[in-house]
């Protein structure tokens, strides 16, 4: 099975047909965990099966963007009181090795109302189109959260993100460059500015590209979990999921 077969087959056996021996098959037996409240290792997610079947829980997928070993989620899980609320908005990573899911990163968010271009945090295109782009539109992304997101040269994000058409999924942020800032105007007004310093993991699949970046959001360590859309050259759309990094974990693994 490719890594992106093996991730779906993995999240079905956990989320759909909780099939604890169908999930041991497929996870590493020291599966490194980056969840904050779920104890690192299969055996914790294996002996957990039974109560997530008993929750009512039950998971949709998105997007899938997939690059070499890396495998990113785009998911809705409803009747998710076991990680937090009713319907939370995830973007999940996975790293596979040797035929089985190796390592687990993700970002949970509860489901907001539709932000005030009425895009809601999952909707929008999800085909994966442009493979033979995957590289320059990687690049471009890693450029624009170096120069706007981290800061370096935010005068360029004309370079980056297009003027005529940026879709935005955020819940709080309007379509275009304007609703943008005015956004970000209005969370450094309200002492919540937003700030990126470090990107770990950036994946691409085509006109996907994927970021998962540790910052702060006003004084809170926070994780920006961004998946990006380019065409044309310019980002023309955006999903993100963001979570506070708590100083406390189940495990010694860190958010990243």
């Amino acid at each position: 099975m490719s890594p992106t077969e093996i991730v779906l087959s993995a999240v079905a056996a956990l989320f759909t047909s909780f099939d604890p021996e169908a999930a041991e098959q497929l996870l590493a037996p020291d599966y490194i965990q980056h969840n904050p409240a779920v104890p690192t290792g299969a055996a914790p997610i294996l002996g957990f099966i039974p109560a997530l079947k008993d929750s009512g829980i039950s998971v949709t997928t998105h997007r899938v963007i997939s690059e070499g070993e890396m495998v990113v989620l785009h998911n809705t899980y409803k009747n998710a009181q076991a990680f937090g609320g009713d319907t939370l908005v995830a973007f999940d990573i996975f790293r596979v090795e040797d035929g089985k899911v190796a390592e687990h990163w993700d970002n949970l968010q509860p489901l907001a109302a539709p932000n005030p271009s009425g895009r809601s945090m999952t909707d929008g295109t999800t085909e994966v189109t442009d493979l033979d782009q995957t590289a320059a539109n990687k690049a471009l992304v890693e450029g624009f959260v170096r120069d706007v997101l981290q800061g370096a040269a935010p005068q360029k994000i004309t370079a980056y993100v297009s003027t005529e058409t940026y879709l935005q999924h955020n819940p709080m942020v309007a379509d275009g460059l304007e609703g943008l800032g005015a956004a970000l105007k209005a969370m450094a007004e309200a002492g919540q500015p937003m700030a990126y310093s470090d990107t770990p993991i950036v994946v691409a699949e085509g006109n996907f590209v994927f970021t998962a970046s540790e910052g702060t959001l006003g004084d809170t360590p926070t994780a920006f979990f961004d998946l990006f859309r380019v065409e044309g050259g310019k980002i023309v759309e955006h999903w993100d999921v963001i979570s506070a990094i708590p100083a406390e974990m189940a495990h010694d693994n860190g958010k990243f």
